[in-house]
C-alpha cells in the first residue's frame, strides 16, 4: 500500500481542477515521506462555508465558518500513531488500521484567504490540505513553538512541491 488521497467536492462555489487533486496527492505524499509515512488513507472533502461553519459547531463548539478540519482515525498522538504503523504492517487484516482520517476543506475560506494573502488558490488548498494532514498525526499548534514547528513543516512540503506564495 502506499498513501492514498480521496476526495469528493461538495460545494459548487469554487471550481476544484483535477490537476488540483494530482498536486494534493504528491502533497500528501511528499509530507508523509518527511514524516516516515509511507503507507495510509486520507480522505478529504470540499465543502462551502456554511457546511463547515456547521461542521465546526457541532464538532468545536465554534459557531462560524473556518477554513479546514481534520479528524483522526488514530487520535493517540505521534509516538502512538508510529506504533499504530509497526502493528499495521504485521497485521494486513484490520482495514481500518491504514486510514489516517478526513479532511474538510472550506473552498470558499480558501478562496478569499487566497486573495487576502496574495496568492493563489491553489497554493492556499496546498496549504490547508498539508496543515490538516499534520493534525491528523499528531501534530498541533496550541503554543508559539508547536506553531511553528508546524509552520516549518507545511512550508518545507510546499516549497518542495513548488506552490511558493
Amino acid at each position: 500500500m502506499s498513501l492514498q488521497l480521496d476526495y469528493s467536492n461538495e460545494q459548487n462555489k469554487v471550481d476544484i481542477p483535477d490537476a488540483w487533486i494530482d498536486k494534493l496527492s504528491e502533497l500528501l505524499k511528499l509530507a508523509g515521506e518527511a514524516e516516515g509515512l509511507t503507507d495510509g488513507e486520507v480522505t478529504l472533502t470540499f465543502v462551502d462555508d456554511e457546511e463547515i461553519h456547521e461542521l465546526n459547531r457541532e464538532y468545536r463548539g465554534i459557531d462560524r465558518p473556518t477554513d479546514v478540519l481534520s479528524f483522526a482515525m488514530q487520535d493517540e498522538g505521534t509516538e502512538e500513531l508510529d506504533i499504530i504503523f509497526e502493528v499495521e504492517s504485521e497485521d494486513e487484516a484490520d482495514p481500518i488500521s491504514g486510514m489516517l482520517g478526513d479532511i474538510i476543506i472550506s473552498a470558499e475560506r480558501a478562496l478569499a484567504q487566497s486573495e487576502e494573502y496574495g496568492h493563489s488558490l491553489e497554493r492556499e488548498i496546498g496549504f490547508l490540505f498539508v496543515h490538516g494532514f499534520l493534525h491528523l498525526i499528531g501534530y498541533d499548534h496550541q503554543d508559539e513553538e508547536s506553531e511553528a514547528v508546524m509552520t516549518a513543516k507545511q512550508e518545507a512540503v510546499l516549497q518542495k512541491a513548488g506552490l511558493t506564495r
